[in-house]
């Protein structure tokens, strides 16, 4: 049995539509800025890389931490996530389908003034994406709005890291999911978040964090070094679980000093890499969560994270969950100590 469902998890973060959107790699030049990177841009800035795309664009739920907590409820785990939406026709669609995935919508807060958070996501023919993001509603979710009783019933929460963009609400949301008693995950979220925030960083590592999510670029962001093994160790000593994804070569993992190098699984054909992490990271937790060994949950990551560069968007089909589901159930072993 994958699941026991005896963990309520709550996701914080800004509940953001995705646009997904296939350019040439010639486009890049005129969106600017870094390839693979994330900006947060204005509404008039978000309308005008609209219309000057070359075509059509795809419509889903996303958002760092609302995606693995997407995730997490279609799996079954008890969900629920905190964040602000406006009240849109975006703010229906995501309600919608978070609803339909089995989790819990009484935590979303609502700006009525305000259009739900959207996403750009520039897709290049190497499956890279550049994304562009208009924080909306998001963005007007405020400290005093925060408190324990948010997290009231949940055991767990996930937290992502482009929260450090509002200094403010981070410390909010920590101190208050500490005092009802959760463990928390963090995912680092991009390099430029690592870099805008990082003379907190450690200090919100080590005083409230139990688990760290980085990607490499993240990781090295993080110790200004290329060096893999330091960035782990750096992280290492200020968390308890750590976990760097490193695409198609995997992941590094400590925990509790333990090191684990877990593969990948094989994609054929990479379609896209938005919100790869973060299904990478549902996997994990959803596996340490449910009192699975880590080489276990880390395979359950790779599973979930090779399902979401196989496709456009980081949410997974009917299908492509009963696909995903029979493959974690093939790395099935005795159960150890819960290591979150």
């Amino acid at each position: 049995m994958l699941s026991e469902n005896v963990t309520r998890v709550i996701g914080v973060g800004s509940p953001i539509v995705d646009l997904l959107a296939e350019i040439p790699e010639a486009h890049l030049q005129v969106v600017g800025g870094e390839k693979g990177g994330m900006e947060l841009v204005d509404h008039a800035a978000m309308l005008g890389h609209i219309e000057a795309l070359p075509s059509a664009t795809r419509t889903a739920p996303g958002g760092s931490a609302a995606n693995t907590i997407f995730a997490m409820a279609q799996f079954d785990q008890p969900s629920a996530f905190l964040g602000k939406l406006g009240e849109d026709d975006h703010a229906a669609l995501y309600h919608h389908e978070f609803a339909r995935r089995g989790g819990d919508t009484s935590r979303f807060k609502r700006n009525h003034g305000a259009p739900t958070a959207v996403c750009l996501s520039f897709i290049t023919p190497d499956s890279q994406r550049t994304m562009r993001t208009f924080l909306g509603a998001a963005a007007t979710l405020e400290p005093h709005e925060v408190g324990a009783d948010d997290f009231h019933g949940h055991s767990h929460a996930h937290i992502e890291g482009y929260l450090a963009f509002n200094r403010g609400l981070l410390i909010a949301v920590l101190e208050a999911a500490k005092q009802a008693g959760c463990t928390i995950s963090f995912s680092l979220g991009s390099f430029e978040v690592v870099n805008a925030a990082k003379d907190i960083l450690p200090d919100i590592l080590e005083r409230y964090v139990d688990m760290v999510f980085a990607n490499e670029d993240e990781a090295r962001a993080f110790i200004q070094s290329d060096d893999l093994d330091a960035a782990l160790d750096a992280l290492s000593a200020l968390c308890r679980t750590t976990a760097i994804t490193l695409g198609a070569e995997g992941a590094m993992l400590r925990h509790d000093g333990e090191t684990h190098c877990a593969p990948s699984v094989f994609v054929e054909n990479v379609v896209d890499t938005t919100g790869a992490v973060d299904l990478w990271a549902a996997g994990l937790l959803f596996g340490l969560l449910n009192g699975h060994t880590l080489p276990v949950a880390a395979h359950f990551g790779a599973v979930l994270g090779a399902a979401g560069v196989s496709r456009m968007g980081a949410s997974l089909s009917d299908e492509e969950l009963h696909a995903a589901l029979a493959k974690m159930a093939e790395a099935l072993e005795p159960k150890a100590t819960n290591p979150v």
